[in-house]
């Protein structure tokens, strides 16, 4: 598969119409739809439901689609590297986070670096660590500010200055509202909206001990802090989230007891020759934490 066809199938899957994709690739509409024939000839599936008014990804096409734009991606990103790769002042570094307030840290020094190099980019792409993780080993992302617990022993790291705290997201006509804390018994009866990763619901469990047989979650979820807003104002249950600025009429956040905290590091992978931003980048970081090494 050319890159190019590449380009064309998420152009396609992306407005679900031939016409209007071939008017935004500026080619004709039997040129692209004879280019997706073709690739699906190659590949010896069906990767679209033709309609008479759209055409829809089939499931062949939905796995295709997350492929492509990954390669596209690396593609885009090793192009700009290469034609950069002389002159350590400029180029795009591209780093995944979660939601948590260090990026309120590494926002200045991103800031902070861009003053001494403002030729230099940079793209945040916003998940999960999980998937901040799967894009770090494809080469597509160059660094990660993920959330703990987290499994980063392919990694390099620096620990962020912030930890980050856990809370409960609730109305204030709740019954819970008039607590300071809110204690595991509390969260009994309640319908609870809870992080979906194993490794922070296992925190979880760890923090409700002998009571987490018997709490009763109605939602799980990855992101964000305004869906979780949006659930809990419109009666889905209470959440269990991490301390944030909660500015809403109707909701209030309230701290645990015992307190439950959790760290957060930026990684970037080991055995890997650092482009010179990067290198310069890193550099800049440990400048800024004022540390003299990063952990392995």
């Amino acid at each position: 598969m050319e890159l190019r066809v590449l380009q064309y199938f998420l152009t396609v899957a992306r407005e679900e119409n031939i016409t209007r994709a071939a008017a935004f690739l500026n080619i004709t509409q039997p040129t692209l739809s004879r280019q997706l024939m073709q690739m699906e000839k190659e590949l010896g599936v069906q990767l679209f439901h033709r309609g008479r008014h759209n055409i829809l990804l089939t499931e062949e096409g939905l796995l295709l689609r997350r492929r492509a734009q990954e390669i596209v991606d690396l593609a885009m990103k090793t192009e700009k590297e290469l034609k950069h790769g002389g002159e350590v002042i400029s180029g795009e570094i591209a780093i995944g986070c979660g939601e948590t307030r260090n990026m309120k840290p590494l926002s200045e020094m991103m800031a902070s670096f861009r003053k001494k190099y403002p030729d230099v980019s940079f793209y945040i792409y916003t998940a999960i660590a999980d998937d901040v993780k799967e894009r770090l080993e494809n080469g597509i992302l160059d660094m990660g500010l993920l959330l703990e617990p987290v499994e980063i022993s392919r990694y390099h790291y620096v620990r962020m200055p912030i930890e980050e705290k856990w809370c409960v997201l609730m109305r204030k006509d709740s019954a819970l509202a008039g607590k300071d804390r809110i204690a595991s018994e509390d969260l009994l009866g309640q319908s609870l909206i809870m992080a979906k990763r194993p490794s922070v619901r296992n925190e979880l469990d760890n923090w409700f001990g002998q009571a987490a047989e018997d709490i009763r979650v109605v939602c799980t979820c990855n992101l964000s802090h305004n869906n979780q807003m949006d659930m809990v104002e419109n009666g889905v249950g209470v959440a269990m989230t991490m301390d944030f600025s909660c500015n809403h009429d109707m909701l209030c956040l309230k701290p645990l007891e015992p307190e439950l905290t959790s760290g957060c590091v930026l990684v970037w992978k080991k055995n890997l020759k650092l482009s010179p931003i990067m290198m310069r980048f890193v550099a800049h970081v440990k400048e800024y934490l004022k540390i003299d090494t990063f952990s392995e």
